[in-house]
């Protein structure tokens, strides 16, 4: 794995400082406590984007984290409901039973290329959203509500994690949760694809053919990615899921999936924190356009599609240039 240089060290420190003490300091000040909202979704959202990019990075276009994101938010509010597990135990096992039913899902879809594959992920979303709807335990149209907020988390006595119902302000302690997951995920898709996995799938993104034919179990990498990808959605979902305090069929549709898709065109596909910069500028920007009203779907789209004109490989391509791609 390549190193940092100073500059990059810089530059990890300042986001850190910004994201765990500056943000919290300027909300306090202002008295803006809804902006903790806003900026934990930015962080969830970047999570389950980061998937959609990983799934990019082995030349499959996915247009159904949507579809994980929602069946982690229900395996997390069935365990902490029904089975009275801790949320923090059903975190991992949220986005870990994402990942086995996109192992499942993946084993004939994955076989598919380009547009066909494409259309077939776009229509995972709706396809959990109606068994949803379908199953009793997921309580069908009524979605499952009063979900308890995440409890207190102690080792030998001593409190690591408080009870969020017990604090102050909930919505900061799930800021910090969520601020700290999506650091957690990009350290670890900056350490994937700079290992030896992450120049299979380059090779496997370049010429799947040549991949195979140099022994590259390409059909083992794609399970593995794809895996890898749903679990990251399902943790997302997840968190969601307990922030909100209820899940329905609903709670993600076909659109949470395209834009989660748009987050990685946006920020760029070369680049690891892509979809960390596309989520909080598409995120931003369409709040920002709220005041345009009915001409506000128009502009979006329009800057959108001139941004992707301008820019083909994403804002991050303004700076880091060919040196910042691949997560380098």
């Amino acid at each position: 794995m390549p190193k940092l240089n100073t500059f990059q060290w810089a530059g990890l420190a300042a986001f850190l400082l910004a994201v765990f003490f500056a943000v919290p300091a300027f909300v306090a000040a202002s008295g803006r406590t809804d902006l903790y909202y806003t900026l934990t979704s930015v962080a969830l959202l970047s999570i389950a984007s980061a998937g959609v990019w990983l799934t990019f990075y082995i030349g499959r276009i996915n247009i159904g984290q949507g579809a994980f994101a929602l069946i982690g938010a229900y395996a997390s509010a069935i365990l902490v409901t029904k089975a009275g597990m801790s949320f923090w135990l059903s975190l991992p096992l949220a986005g870990l039973f994402a990942a086995g039913v996109a192992i499942l899902i993946g084993l004939p879809i994955l076989r598919l290329r380009g547009v066909y594959f494409a259309m077939i992920s776009l229509v995972l979303t709706q396809v959990v959203t109606l068994t949803a709807l379908a199953l009793p335990i997921t309580n069908g149209a009524k979605g499952i509500t009063s979900i308890p907020l995440p409890g207190a988390v102690s080792v030998f006595g001593l409190t690591l994690i408080s009870d969020f119902a017990t604090l102050e302000n909930p919505r900061l302690a799930f800021y910090y949760t969520a601020c700290a997951l999506m650091v957690i995920t990009f350290a670890a898709m900056y350490r994937l694809v700079n290992s030896r996995l992450g120049h299979l799938c380059r090779s496997m993104q370049q010429n799947e053919e040549l991949a195979a034919s140099i022994g590259v179990n390409i059909a083992y990498i794609r399970i593995i990615v794809f895996a890898i990808s749903s679990f990251l959605g399902g943790i997302g979902g997840a968190m969601f899921g307990s922030i909100a305090q209820s899940v329905y069929p609903s709670s993600f549709q076909v659109a949470d999936s395209v834009n989660f898709m748009l987050n990685c065109f946006l920020g760029g596909l070369g680049y690891v924190f892509g979809p960390m910069l596309g989520t909080l500028v598409l995120y931003f920007g369409w709040d920002l356009l709220f005041e345009l009203g009915r001409y506000q779907l128009l502009v979006y789209s329009g800057l959108l599609i001139i941004l992707m004109l301008v820019l083909p490989n994403g804002l991050l391509s303004l700076r880091l240039g060919k040196s910042g791609g691949q997560g380098k």
